[in-house]
């Protein structure tokens, strides 16, 4: 479904010297009401042959902070599995619908939880709260320290390889389509973290929208550091 009207346009500035990227992002379509029904039926209508739904990115102007909320109660009474992966008030009433997998950064869950997370062991503990709350698999970005990963599996954290960064633009995406796919293939949570993070990791040797090949994800995966957490 398109709208009339130039799409959003995101500009991002590589120094390929540094590893600083400056973002240049400029506001986009201001969505009216009747193309938010629209795409509530588009998707009632994938439901019928899609199973696993990403909602992600900020929310466009005319499009309530709600909506992700709104999508993800619908979805999942489809019975789809829905990933969640913005911030803000978005994140905040998505949560509160209880989506299948949710994917914040550190400063993301800490504003989520009013409160800071200063300390892995923090960390730690505010994403087991998050899953607690009936979330089924949470997974806080740490940068460059990689991920956290909590469900009923348990919980553990995943240490990328070192690689030659050239953008870090599109690693969180990277990460969440690697769980996905480990996911959909039935993994467990360990396999899920591998493979999301040997994802993300090789996305980060890449600038611009291209993802890593498939031989160099699998080479990737066994050098993945994985550490299981402990019950504090």
């Amino acid at each position: 479904m398109r709208l009339p009207g130039s799409s959003r346009v995101n500009i991002k500035v590589v120094d390929r010297t540094s590893g600083a990227v400056t973002d240049l992002n400029l506001p986009g379509l201001r969505v009216p009401e009747e193309a938010l029904e629209a795409l509530g039926a588009t998707l009632d209508a994938l439901t019928e042959d899609h199973g696993c739904f990403v909602l992600s990115g900020s929310v466009p102007a005319g499009v309530p902070a709600t909506i992700y909320a709104t999508l993800t109660e619908r979805l999942r009474a489809k019975g789809a599995v829905v990933a969640v992966d913005t911030s803000g008030e978005p994140l905040r009433h998505a949560v509160a619908a209880r989506p299948d997998f949710v994917k914040p950064n550190v400063q993301e869950l800490g504003e989520l939880l009013d409160r800071p997370l200063r300390t892995p062991g923090d960390v730690g503990r505010a994403a087991r709260e998050l899953h607690a709350s009936g979330i089924g698999m949470v997974v806080v970005s740490l940068g460059a320290e990689g991920a956290l990963f909590v469900s009923h599996d348990g919980a553990w954290r995943a240490l990328p390889p070192p690689v030659e960064v050239a953008s870090t633009v599109g690693a969180g995406d990277a990460l969440v389509a690697g769980v996905l796919a480990a996911r959909l293939d039935g993994s467990d949570l360990e396999t899920c973290a591998r493979r999301g993070t040997a994802f993300a990791a090789g996305k980060l040797a890449r600038v611009g929208p291209v993802p890593p090949t498939p031989e160099r994800v699998a080479a990737l995966v066994g050098a993945v550091r994985m550490h299981p957490l402990g019950n504090a």
